[in-house]
């Protein structure tokens, strides 16, 4: 596994890190299906153990992942592995209670120190803002800084960081919030990562990049034969291109191609759509949903190592018109 240094943080992470949207389990908030269908508590817990012991010691989860569920699965393995080995990151801003926002100061500090004891820690290693709705003009961003920076100076935060699933919203208000690091969405389908000036912002201002959804929850591992059912609380529901046939069978297409072309990988499809996302940044991971001891067998086995004419291969490929995926939890 390829390591590399996350920006300012100084910190060595694998270029594979591990995404915990998945162990949050079905669920609805407003009607509105923001989980994930088939989640296993054991099987998430034996595929963070089997990902640690190859190597993938970046793991980002969030408060808002099963209503905190996902943070107290990582909680619970301290027993099992050293938390000194793993690079930790979660997020705040998404659940807000029974506050006007999520990043009203007293919500995020309830938030906070729920996410400290669920993930039973002293310090969580990066915490990013989950969005970049500050609220009318802006209201909360003063705040929702200044108290991350408080909680850092208390050293319960080590870094900050600032997510969207929109590069240009994150590229809006990066000068103002000043992150170590930065997450967005980003895949060889949905790229705005360049055009929307947030990679030039990166350098710039030498932070990290994390990239969420790489396999656009899955739909780019090109298995589906026919639009698939999910549980009535699994955020698929409201992907429109999940029931797409013509896309599906575009991108069966598109596997077939890439498993030929790079028949001598271990996993040619994995390292080819990963690669595709962090090619161009040095300081760049891409954060993979685990959900099963096998799907991390399979990170472990991506080398994230395509020549530049093979990711210019690779997006002519895959480059089509699709439908565009509406707004939602990160990674």
């Amino acid at each position: 596994m390829r390591y590399i240094r996350l920006g300012r943080t100084g910190a060595e992470v694998p270029v594979v890190s591990v995404g915990t949207w998945g162990h949050s389990g079905p669920r609805r908030v407003k009607r509105h299906p923001v989980g994930w269908s088939d989640q296993d508590d054991d099987a998430a817990r034996a595929t963070l153990l089997r990902a640690w012991e190859g190597g993938l010691t970046h793991w980002d989860t969030a408060d808002a992942y099963g209503n905190g569920h996902a943070e107290e699965l990582i909680g619970s393995l301290w027993a099992d592995i050293p938390r000194a080995d793993i690079f930790l990151a979660s997020k705040v801003g998404w659940e807000k209670g029974q506050a006007e926002h999520g990043y009203e100061p007293s919500q995020m500090r309830r938030q906070i120190d729920g996410s400290l004891a669920r993930l039973r820690t002293e310090t969580i290693d990066l915490f990013y803002l989950h969005h970049c709705d500050f609220g009318p003009d802006d209201r909360y961003l003063e705040s929702a800084v200044g108290l991350l920076r408080e909680y850092q100076t208390a050293g319960k935060i080590r870094w900050i960081g600032l997510s969207d699933w929109d590069s240009s919203r994150v590229a809006t208000y990066a000068a103002r919030v000043n992150p170590d690091v930065v997450q967005v969405y980003r895949s060889v389908l949905h790229d705005t990562f360049e055009s929307s000036g947030l990679a030039k912002w990166v350098v710039t201002a030498d932070a990290g990049a994390c990239f969420f959804s790489p396999l656009q929850h899955g739909l780019l591992l090109g298995k589906y034969k026919s639009p698939p059912d999910f549980d009535r609380g699994d955020h698929r529901t409201r992907r429109p291109e999940f029931q797409d046939p013509a896309l599906l069978a575009h991108l069966r297409q598109c596997r077939a191609e890439v498993s030929s072309r790079f028949a001598s990988h271990r996993q040619p499809l994995l390292d080819a759509l990963i690669t595709s996302v962090v090619t161009d940044s040095l300081s760049a991971c891409a954060l993979l949903g685990l959900r099963r001891p096998a799907h991390a067998i399979a990170a472990t086995e991506i080398t994230a190592d395509l020549s530049p004419e093979d990711v210019d291969w690779l997006r002519r490929l895959y480059r089509q018109p699709t439908t565009s995926e509406s707004a939602g939890l990160a990674s």
